[in-house]
């Protein structure tokens, strides 16, 4: 029993001793949980192997350690269990429930320890590291989410299309199963569309837009999961009518504001071609301004006064001036009123013509000078040409021949018009040179509208400006096509020699010729541009393959392109801009011609002229306002007749400023407006100061006026005895100088007791007028004056005389010198008329004294004999007659 007992415990110690190998797993395991669970499903089973089995302790597996994998998560997300110690069956589970929208898969290393050589687990062994990839399969816990609520397209009607509008669905399950949208539906019953797997819908039968012009049904979205969308989704299509190709957006009336700039004239303008294909697009915007002024809106100065305000060289020569004695060369010619105040002069190409005087040709000589016109060709009632009748005109039509004396030689010019051209025909020296013709090719002088030609010769130089814009001649050599000219000076408006050859046929206005140095293109522009016209907003914006093409007088805007988005975005750039402040108002005509070019041109749209029209509206009136005289300018006698004379407006102001009403809303529904002013800078034209009742006599008094003021600022005056007019564009400031600086002057002896004179100023050319300030000027006599005996003699006659005119009274009539005396019998007759005089002064006084007393107005008299300083307002001068009387009756006794 001993024996036994001793082998017993030597066995013991033995498998105590005996941990010598290391657990063994598979190196990589592949596992599944389902979402929202935690018991992981691992391909191979987790098991953990000991060659030291079935030993106690040593061959059994107590556990299994997690590690982190290159997620970094493993170990915190799952865990690995011992299910049986002895075989080393393992779990691994999740610690919290899996998502798998969060993360679907994981992975991390696992190992396995056995139990050691004892219950304390002395000299465990540890197994290598598995790799575990566990893959979270997805739960069907999400519905489909449409992308928008509501879908919106339109189609023509009458068609069928594969696809009028997509809607679209989205799942957040994670798997392919889950999440994709399996199928559409459109849960509306008995509507014309039909929807696919994809979303697509199209309509099932063509649609009407008079029968239903807005369908609007539901859709639905399952994914492959059978879960049904968590809200549906509205579809609205809108049926458009018949699709006809042109401009939509077309406003047939456009209103200009002046003083707006430039305004766009198709801001809502857009082409419709229907799909059509198009490769090339044309459109061409026409404005018709012919019928304003001379072409179009400009300056409604005259063109003297232009040319001063743009800064021309002086001196021109008028060579169809207003008929006159002066000159009466023009005298002959029939004549067409004009809108801007101009003279036109009318040619009918054979016996019209104005043969300039050799006085006014002597100084026009040398081959610089700068020749200017204003040209229209035909009559006065001619239709614009058309395409088929331009250039038919065989003769040529001479305009203007000259022949001029140089020194010792002769030079000749000849400008004429052929068809659409223009030619300049110059003879250096008829003698010697030979002749160069410069053409120029213009739609301009064949179109019957008015143009303005400026010709400036600077040999062998010369440069043409129609309408301000520069053009370059075609130099061409030719040994003459008129005869040799006379070796004599002579100039002819409208025909060339005296056999007039080639007569022009057409109106003229405003020919002159300035010998010297030509004019800078900037003086030109300013002189003749248009201040209207068509123009493109910004070219920054044009699109790729778009052009733009704009007439040298803005009347017409081409635009070309290929694109139509790009090409609706620049028709709406196209503007209107008129530069004056005070623009002619009235109707300018538009038209929009369009042609398109497709790639099947038998079938390519043809779109029909738009025809509007743009309305100017009526400006602001400019308010030009004279004050600061009057309405009394009271002197003593003496002063008027001083070698200055008195001045009659020595304070005037004159302001100008513009009214326009503005409109504002104080409360709901309560519109009110004031009337507001804003004062300008401002141009005048013309003043005029007038004397009332009968004109000045010359003999006896005049109007004076500061001429080194006038000269310098290079204005015109007439001064008449019916009026003063001053004349010609200047500022405000300098027309108040030249005004303060009219004086009225009176001969000795010449005074009577009032005058009155009217002052008025204007601007373009009258378009505008001021208010009419009128001054009485009052004379103060003394009485030593009173006294004397011619005044006495002119008492006694302007009594004796009764049949004389009311205004002799006045004193408006001097004394006759040959009637000095009176017949000593008629005493008594004078007494009595004197008393009944005395007695009308006496109430016409009290009447006055009343009505000043009403004014509130303070009288003050200052009698004082020999005094000549009186009140100057209102002034009246009461003589009493009897005193004069018995003077005159005490002298006529002794």
């Amino acid at each position: 029993w001993s024996h036994a007992g001793i082998h017993s415990s030597s066995v013991s110690s033995l498998c105590h001793s005996a941990n010598k190998h290391k657990p063994w797993i598979e190196t990589e395991y592949q596992g599944i949980v389902m979402e929202n669970d935690n018991t992981v499903l691992l391909n191979p089973p987790l098991f953990a192997l000991d060659k030291d089995a079935p030993l106690h302790y040593a061959g059994e597996i107590c556990g299994f350690r997690v590690h982190n994998g290159p997620s970094g998560s493993g170990s915190v997300q799952f865990e690995a269990v011992v299910l049986d110690r002895s075989t080393g069956e393992g779990l691994v589970r999740s610690k919290e429930p899996l998502d798998c929208e969060s993360q679907r898969e994981h992975s991390f290393t696992i190992q396995a320890y056995d139990c050691g050589e004892g219950p304390d687990g002395v000299n465990s062994k540890k197994s290598h590291k598995a790799t575990v990839h566990v893959r979270v399969n997805d739960v069907n816990e999400f519905s489909p989410v449409f992308v928008e609520r509501r879908y919106e397209a339109s189609v023509p009607e009458g068609r069928l299309f594969d696809r009028i509008v997509r809607v679209e669905a989205l799942d957040a399950d994670c798997s392919p199963q889950y999440s994709q949208i399996c199928f559409y539906d459109i849960i509306t019953p008995n509507v014309p569309f039909a929807i696919d797997n994809d979303g697509n819908i199209k309509n099932t039968e063509p649609l009407d837009s008079k029968r239903q012009r807005v369908h609007t049904f539901w859709v639905t979205a399952f994914d492959c999961g059978k879960n049904r969308a968590q809200a549906d989704a509205q579809v609205v299509v809108t049926v458009k009518p018949s699709c006809k190709p042109g401009w939509i957006g077309w406003t047939k009336r456009v209103e200009y504001t002046p003083g707006s700039g430039s305004i766009p004239l198709f801001p809502s303008l857009h082409l419709e071609t229907c799909e059509e294909t198009v490769w090339n697009i044309q459109a061409t915007v026409e404005l018709q301004t012919g019928h304003i002024g001379k072409g179009c809106d400009r300056d409604s100065y005259s063109d003297r006064s232009v040319r001063r305000l743009c800064g021309a060289v002086r001196g021109e020569v008028d060579l169809l001036p207003p008929p006159s004695p002066a000159a009466n060369w023009t005298s002959s010619l029939p004549t067409l009123p004009s809108s801007d105040s101009s003279l036109v002069f009318s040619f009918n190409g054979s016996n019209h013509v104005a043969v300039v005087p050799d006085s006014v040709v002597s100084a026009l000589s040398g081959d610089h000078f700068t020749l200017q016109l204003w040209m229209r060709r035909g009559g006065a009632n001619i239709q614009p040409a058309t395409a088929q009748t331009r250039g038919n005109r065989k003769e040529e039509e001479t305009i203007v021949c000259s022949t001029v004396k140089n020194d010792d030689s002769f030079s000749h010019y000849s400008l004429s018009v052929h068809g659409c051209r223009l030619s300049l025909f110059y003879w250096p020296d008829v003698s010697a040179a030979r002749p160069v013709k410069f053409l120029w090719k213009l739609e301009q002088v064949c179109d019957s509208e008015w143009h303005h030609l400026s010709l400036s010769v600077q040999f062998p130089s010369v440069t043409l400006y129609v309408d301000g814009v520069t053009f370059d001649p075609a130099l061409i050599h030719d040994n003459g096509a008129i005869p040799n000219p006379a070796p004599r000076q002579r100039m002819f408006i409208g025909a060339c020699w005296v056999k007039y050859v080639g007569g022009y046929h057409g109106l003229l206005s405003g020919v002159t010729v300035r010998p010297g140095s030509v004019e800078p293109h900037s003086v030109v522009e300013c002189l003749y541009a248009c201040r209207e016209g068509l123009d493109f907003g910004d070219l920054e914006t044009l699109g790729s393959g778009m052009k733009v093409h704009v007439n040298p007088s803005q009347s017409v805007l081409v635009l070309e392109g290929d694109d139509i988005e790009s090409f609706n975005r620049a028709v709406q750039q196209v503007t209107y801009r008129n530069s004056l402040r005070f623009a002619t108002p009235g109707v300018r005509p538009l038209k929009l011609t369009t042609s398109l070019r497709c790639f099947n041109e038998e079938s390519c749209l043809s779109l029909k002229q738009l025809e509007g029209y743009l309305v100017v509206l009526q400006p602001d009136a400019p308010q030009i306002s004279l004050s600061g005289v009057g309405p009394h300018l009271a002197r003593p006698a003496p002063e008027f007749e001083g070698p200055r004379g008195v001045p009659l407006f020595p304070e005037l102001r004159i302001v100008c400023s513009l009214s326009h009403v503005l409109s504002f809303v104080s409360r709901p529904f309560h519109h009110l407006s004031a009337l507001m002013s804003d004062a300008v800078a401002h141009t005048l034209d013309g003043c005029e100061v007038q004397p009332l009742g009968e004109e000045l006599n010359p003999e006896r008094e005049e109007l004076l006026v500061d001429m080194d003021v006038v000269r310098e600022r290079g204005l015109e005056i007439i001064n008449t005895t019916a009026y003063i007019a001053i004349t010609g564009a200047e500022s405000i400031s300098v027309y108040e100088d030249v005004l303060r600086s009219v004086r009225y002057r009176l001969a000795k002896g010449s005074a009577r007791f009032e005058r009155r004179f009217r002052l008025s100023c204007s601007e373009m050319n009258g378009r505008y007028t001021s208010n009419e300030l009128t001054l009485e000027v009052n004379f103060l006599h003394s009485l030593d004056s009173l006294y004397h005996p011619s005044h006495l003699l002119a008492s006694q006659q302007q009594f004796l005389h009764p049949s004389h005119h009311a205004g002799e009274l006045s004193g408006h009539t001097l004394p006759n010198p040959h009637r000095n005396s009176v017949v000593p019998g008629a005493a008594t007759v004078i007494i009595m008329v004197c008393v009944g005089f005395l007695v009308v002064m006496v109430i016409l006084g009290i009447f006055r004294i009343r009505s000043i007393h009403r004014r509130g107005e303070g009288a003050r008299v200052g009698a004082k004999e020999g005094s000549s300083q009186w009140d100057d307002s209102a002034l009246t001068i009461i003589v009493n007659p009897m005193e004069l009387v018995l003077l005159q009756y005490s002298n006529n006794t002794e």
